[in-house]
């Protein structure tokens, strides 16, 4: 068997690894038991992932490191216990007292979420929550908070995941495993795992070689492109440019605050139709307007607009792997801005902008890299990072991380329970103290927000922002024709070729031409002064 080492992008997800920044992503999911139902959910569920293992590899695989750690570790094989790895916690009526099962659940999440995994085994954990209070059909709930190494999976891997683990019907279907022929490897020898790392070291090098000439081109037209996008936006509503300070840039605590909230999925299809944005505009939209409220009561809104990383998939279609295959992007939210139809508006522009640079890049951007002494080294100034607080001293290039995960638009069920909440959990790092995780599920939006303790305790009011962020956007009218037209110019269209009629005025008299240039609507928008920035006079805010 060819030796498996993770890739560049994957191992950095180790090699960050703090007990102040665990490094796993993973869902909080409230489950409605059948009816009459008299079993132990939590060995329903280990029967269950049992029929599932084999033809899920993520769950069956663990790290063998490399000696001395000199390069990046390999999977190899592993039996996973179910006893270990999905666990059971039982709450009492104390704790259950007067709490909704949601609150019950965002507060367990809290808590289980700085646990780090143990990388002696195969990297996940699945908690189940016994002792919630019933649904409102009057069902039995139980809750499962899953933990997954972002090392093994990002966005869309976890989703392909799920795809194998849930099902549509009550009745879990039948999976058909097709026997496997290939020899099992539960180790790695020195000799084998030396000549692999180098014969992958070789390789990374002579494509980095190869694609060096490519790469460049890519990039200074990618330059040219952003510098074009910026022009007509305007006056410092560019996408790069560093992000104002914010309590969530500090150097993060192990303690994590987590909150969650869902919206209406085809409501919200609805109002992106309305207002000629996309779905990920409307999430961007939500999450911009309620940071704006959440900051102004805490008097901490700064002037200039909040910045976003957002993650970008680099992944085929179909494309199923179980890896990481995404980088990221920034996306100016617009914060300053009182009007939320302006700030609809920046925020279109901004990720309209966003695609046009990121469509090059984005066949350029490496998710492997040579990785010969780059543990020691990543490890040294991501423990320098942190014990220093760097990112209590110097600007950040973005405030938090929104991440908008496309999922499945069904009912699932999981071991014969249906699933009604499926909010993602995800990872905050030193100066990024706060993510906004976004998918669709069923017929909602699941919105999970991690953040640091300390940073951000009271992170259960920007979720219930959120909803009020939503009441905002149903009362906002329809964007002008000007407006649309203005939005979509920010992209530039290539020039059409001229016509017989144009070859005729390019020969006609000076005059003429002046009469001809009269009549050039669509130029004349995309020269249109963009308007004058509102902002929102506050104090100032902390100090670098």
């Amino acid at each position: 068997m060819t030796m498996k080492q993770l890739s560049g992008l994957d191992a950095t997800f180790l090699y960050l690894e703090k007990p102040e920044m665990p490094m796993h992503v993973g869902a909080m999911h409230l489950l409605e038991l059948p009816a009459g139902y008299k079993g132990r959910y939590v060995d329903d569920l280990r029967r269950h992932f049992a029929t599932r293992l084999p033809v899920a590899p993520v769950l069956r695989r663990r790290l063998w490191w490399m000696p001395l750690n000199l390069a990046n570790p390999a999977w190899v094989d592993a039996d996973p216990d179910l006893s270990l790895h999905i666990v059971e916690h039982k709450l009492s009526r104390a704790q259950t007292a007067g709490a909704d099962a949601r609150t019950l659940m965002e507060s367990q999440v809290s808590k289980l979420h700085p646990q780090l995994l143990d990388r002696s085994r195969p990297l996940w954990l699945m908690h189940v929550i016994e002792g919630l209070p019933r649904s409102d059909r009057g069902l039995k709930q139980v809750g499962m908070y899953s933990q997954l190494h972002h090392a093994a999976v990002d966005g869309q891997a976890a989703v392909a995941l799920a795809n194998v683990l849930f099902d549509v019907t009550p009745e879990p279907r039948t999976i058909e495993v097709r026997p496997s022929h290939r020899v099992k490897t539960f180790k790695l020898g020195m000799v084998e795992m030396l000549r692999g790392a180098l014969t992958t070291e070789l390789a990374q090098v002579a494509k980095i070689v190869s694609d060096l000439p490519s790469t460049l081109s890519t990039v200074a037209g990618t330059a040219k492109n952003a510098i074009h996008s910026k022009a007509l936006l305007g006056k410092g509503s560019g996408n790069v440019t560093l992000a104002p300070a914010t309590p969530m840039n500090a150097t993060v605590s192990a303690a994590r605050a987590f909150a969650s909230t869902s919206v209406p999925l085809p409501e919200l299809k609805a109002l992106a139709r309305t207002h000629q944005a996309t779905l990920n505009d409307m999430v961007l939209m939500l999450c911009a307007s309620a940071l704006r409220s959440y900051l102004l009561q805490h008097d901490q809104l700064p002037r200039k607009s909040l910045v976003a990383a957002v993650p970008i998939s680099l992944r085929e279609a179909g494309d199923t792997r179980a890896d990481n295959q995404a980088s990221m992007s920034l996306i100016s939210l617009g914060t300053h801005l009182a009007d939320p139809a302006k700030r609809l508006a920046h925020i279109r522009n901004a990720s309209r902008a966003m695609k046009s640079t990121m469509g090059r890049m984005k066949s350029i951007l490496p998710t492997d890299f040579p990785s010969i002494g780059v543990p020691w080294l990543m490890e040294a100034v991501v423990s320098l990072y942190g014990k220093a607080k760097v990112a209590d001293r110097i600007p950040q290039v973005a405030n938090l991380v929104i991440s908008n995960v496309p999922g499945p638009q069904v009912p699932l069920y999981l071991a014969g329970a249906r699933v009604l909440t499926n909010c993602p959990t995800s990872i905050v790092v030193h100066g990024l103290a706060l993510n906004i995780t976004v998918q669709s599920f069923d017929a909602g939006m699941d919105f999970g927000l991690m953040a640091d303790g300390a940073a951000l305790p009271d992170v259960k009011a920007l979720a219930l922002a959120v909803d009020t962020a939503l009441d905002e956007l149903r009362t906002l009218a329809p964007p002008a024709a000007t407006d649309t037209a203005s939005a979509q110019s920010v992209v530039p269209a290539k020039r059409p070729r001229a016509s017989a009629k144009t070859a005729v005025r390019r020969s006609a008299p000076a005059a003429a031409k002046r009469a001809a240039k009269a009549v050039t609507p669509v130029r004349s928008v995309s020269r249109k002064r963009p308007p004058a920035r509102e902002s929102t006079p506050t104090r100032a805010t902390r100090s670098r």
